[in-house]
């Protein structure tokens, strides 16, 4: 690093900070809340780039992460790698070609010298041969690594979301506060101050029904899913459904009220693939309510059709949580 670049950085005041895989900016936003200031974000999908661009600046670059040439420095490499290919919820493709894009982050840490780099994905990414290799090889940089697995709804957010956060430092290892003494949040604190019916405006959209998918909710009762509409009204049912053998019993599932809402995935307008549909209006949930589960503030500005922001939604990491990482970054810089 040059004395130039350092002295820039400290007269800024401000930590300096890169993201890859940045998706629509939900992470770096949290960082951005706890006082880092971005120099350069980098995501492939042009929709989700504006989505960064209006709402967090002209710093984001479109663009595959293999093709950009790493330059610069930074306090922080931020990077959440396409996490299809190691996820549960997936067909979790052990050859899937964008699991070795996580192997770019090491390449950039080389580059960029961050003093402590943050890696997210799903937990299942940890027994990767791809984590396997990237971790031997921020060792050999000479990072210290530790890696957490971070469950939303202990945090206080109203999801159940599993996560795994690896931090790999120079400096010291971050302190991720401990799950307890968060108090619980629910879907109905969470849709708090919405109007109950679909708007039309500010992302208070769902997408209507056909009129198989109206009469399977109908006979949904209160926290009920599929297995309802076969005991109930089994000509409602597909063949399929009979003919399954292994049932994942919470698609077409009714959400709880009083409980947090399961993992929001890139399909959540879908009632077909989660617990996704109102705890009491025949209808999926609506894309704002899915972002105030995810904790999105009410004024961040999404781009694209709804199946788009749906995916920007599901792809990202809920601020509030990436606030607490966030945090523990910054005290140990």
């Amino acid at each position: 690093m040059t004395e130039t670049a350092d002295a820039m950085r400290k007269l800024a005041g401000r930590p300096t900070a890169v993201e890859l895989f940045a998706g629509a900016g939900l992470l770096s936003s949290a960082f951005a809340a706890e006082g880092f200031r971005f120099s350069l974000a980098v995501e492939q999908n042009v929709i989700a780039a504006e989505t960064y661009k209006r709402n967090l600046g002209p710093h984001i670059r479109v663009g595959d992460v293999q093709e950009i040439e790493a330059v610069g420095a930074c306090d922080v490499l931020v990077a959440g790698p396409p996490c299809q290919g190691f996820s549960t919820l997936g067909k979790r493709h052990a050859h899937d070609p964008r699991n070795k894009l996580s192997l770019e982050i090491g390449r950039w840490a080389k580059a960029l010298s961050p003093k402590i780099v943050v890696v997210e994905n799903v937990p299942k990414f940890l027994e990767s041969i791809y984590w396997s290799e990237l971790r031997n090889y921020l060792e050999g940089l000479g990072y210290d690594v530790e890696t957490h697995v971070l469950n939303a709804a202990d945090y206080g957010l109203p999801q159940i979301r599993r996560r795994c956060f690896a931090f790999a430092s120079r400096i010291g290892l971050p302190t991720i506060p401990s799950a307890g003494g968060f108090r619980p949040s629910t879907v109905r604190q969470a849709w708090e101050g919405l109007p109950s019916e679909p708007t039309g405006r500010d992302g208070h959209v769902a997408p209507c029904p056909s009129p198989i998918a109206l009469a399977r909710m109908k006979v949904i009762p209160p926290g009920g899913d599929k297995r309802d509409v076969l005991n109930r009204a089994p000509h409602l049912a597909p063949k399929s459904w009979w003919t399954t053998r292994v049932q994942a019993t919470d698609v077409w599932g009714r959400m709880h009220w009083d409980e947090p809402s399961n993992t929001l995935r890139t399909a959540l307008l879908n009632a077909s693939k989660g617990r996704y549909i109102h705890p009491e209006q025949d209808r999926v949930m609506t894309l704002r309510e899915a972002a105030r589960l995810q904790t999105i503030p009410d004024d961040w500005t999404f781009v694209g059709t709804p199946y788009q922001v749906a995916r920007q939604i599901g792809n990202g990491v809920p601020p509030k949580l990436g606030r607490i990482v966030a945090r523990s970054v910054r005290e140990t810089l």
